[in-house]
């Protein structure tokens, strides 16, 4: 064992002695999680587990709670003193208001904050570059039915009608199966809050009053995957027996929901997976449940229950007669790598996800150095009225790209700016707009 292992060692028993005099038999609390569903089910104990045994922890285990969505997971050190994290995943909703109670050490949420949400919180500071704000993962929102459902893909405005209700018959979108049965997640879920915010308020409409809501993820899976006549929406892990639906939106072609696209959240319904910390600061344990979860083992785990983990990988896309000919020669001759780097507003500034990835894809190009020799970087846009503008911006984001990789000694060889090409969302409303604006990473 190295020094430095047996260091680690000696100061876990030395804890351990210390919590053993102070715990007594009970368990100490050292971490308070609360919020989503679509995370808390199972990925936040899972990640809590894997933080407890990276510490040295013994006996670790998850223990559900007599109320429904509610866990705690134990360790044991060494010495036998044990501590315990509480894990309450009743909606994202919930999770910022245990941060404004102070009854919580993280909120776990499957959307971003909201405003009104921000401004109790941390009031004029942006969580996002204070450090308050971590993206453990990404999820993409599976639109789901029945898997004897003959129907393949909808268009996100045709989404937005059936769940409000302007659409309520299956023969209205070419398939005989009478009444739609609609099923959404509860008012305090994030997965319920996403949908609303990309498809339903856009458009200026409500969830209609006849879906069924649940607050279980498991719970609306299963209704759906035994109802002929269902649609419903949730996150990817919890496909399961339905079946998910591509999903287009205007010109952006219909994708389904896979790893890659929504790695590269070229896909509508994707989705970040958070954790946010209190605005005094975090906890040291919540601290390190945030450091573990984006680590190379936290993002195995994230992989593992289901969801998208944010490590980069090459992928072969399919060359089309419809990409713009500098596009095309890279799909025919390249590669592209599973990171998308998008931008605060309709600026030319990376969003606090975007610069986590920058020390993904510099970290990722060291340890391949031929592929470094290779880089290109795509810029794209939303459409502007003057196309030559959609053109510099585009080019603008892909500089801006280009100059923080070469501040970590990445140099990428060429810069391709294709304006409001190749939109992956509509233009219409700026939740598309916000997506179309990206630089795409690419190995020639």
């Amino acid at each position: 064992m190295s020094r430095s292992k047996r260091t680690v060692v000696v100061l876990a028993w030395l804890l351990g002695s210390i919590l053993a005099m102070v715990a007594g038999a009970e368990p100490l609390s050292v971490l308070r999680v609360q919020g989503s569903n679509t995370i808390g089910t199972s990925l936040i104990p899972a990640l809590i587990q894997g933080l407890f045994q990276a510490r040295g922890l013994e006996a670790v285990g998850i223990v559900p709670l007599p109320a429904v969505n509610e866990w705690r997971v134990q360790g044991r050190y060494p010495l036998g003193a044990e501590i315990e994290a509480r894990i309450d995943a009743h909606g994202s909703a919930t999770g910022f208001a245990a941060l404004a109670r102070g009854t919580a050490d993280l909120a776990a949420a499957s959307r971003p904050i909201h405003p009104v949400e921000e401004a109790e919180l941390y009031g004029q500071a942006n969580p996002a570059l204070t450090g308050a704000e971590h993206v453990i993962g990404i999820d993409g929102l599976a639109v789901i039915v029945h898997p004897n459902n003959p129907l393949r893909s909808m268009d996100a405005a045709q989404l937005a009608d059936v769940f409000a209700g302007t659409l309520t018959q299956w023969e209205q979108l070419g398939v005989p199966l009478g009444p739609i049965h609609l099923y959404a997640r509860d008012n305090r879920s994030g997965t319920w809050e996403t949908f609303r915010d990309l498809l339903l308020s856009p458009r200026g409409l409500n969830l209609s009053a006849a879906a069924a809501r649940l607050e279980s993820s498991e719970d609306l899976s299963a209704a759906v995957s035994h109802d002929p006549q269902a649609i419903g929406f949730i996150g990817l892990p919890y496909v399961r027996q339905s079946r998910a639906l591509a999903v287009g939106d205007g010109e952006a072609q219909p994708l389904h929901p896979s790893t890659d696209t929504v790695a590269t959240e070229d896909y509508l319904l994707s989705r970040r997976l958070y954790l946010y910390a209190p605005a005094g600061g975090a906890s040291p344990w919540a601290s390190a449940l945030a450091r573990f979860a984006q680590s190379d083992a936290g993002q195995r785990l994230v992989a593992e229950q289901g969801f998208v983990a944010q490590q980069i990988h090459p992928v072969n896309p399919q060359p089309s007669s419809l990409m713009p000919a500098g596009y095309l020669a890279l799909a025919r001759a390249g590669q592209r790598l599973t990171v998308n780097f998008r931008f605060a507003g309709s600026s030319a500034s990376l969003d606090s996800k975007a610069m986590a990835d920058l020390e993904r894809l510099a970290s990722y190009l060291r340890s391949h150095p031929r592929d470094s020799k290779r880089l290109v970087l795509v810029g794209f846009g939303d459409t502007k009225s003057d196309p030559d503008r959609a053109e510099l911006l585009s080019r603008l984001r892909a500089m801006t790209v280009r100059r923080e990789l070469a501040r970590r000694g990445i140099v990428a060889q060429q810069v391709l700016a294709l304006g409001a090409a190749m939109p992956v969302a509509s233009n219409t409303y700026e939740s598309g707009r916000a997506r179309n604006r990206r630089v795409e990473v690419w190995l020639q």
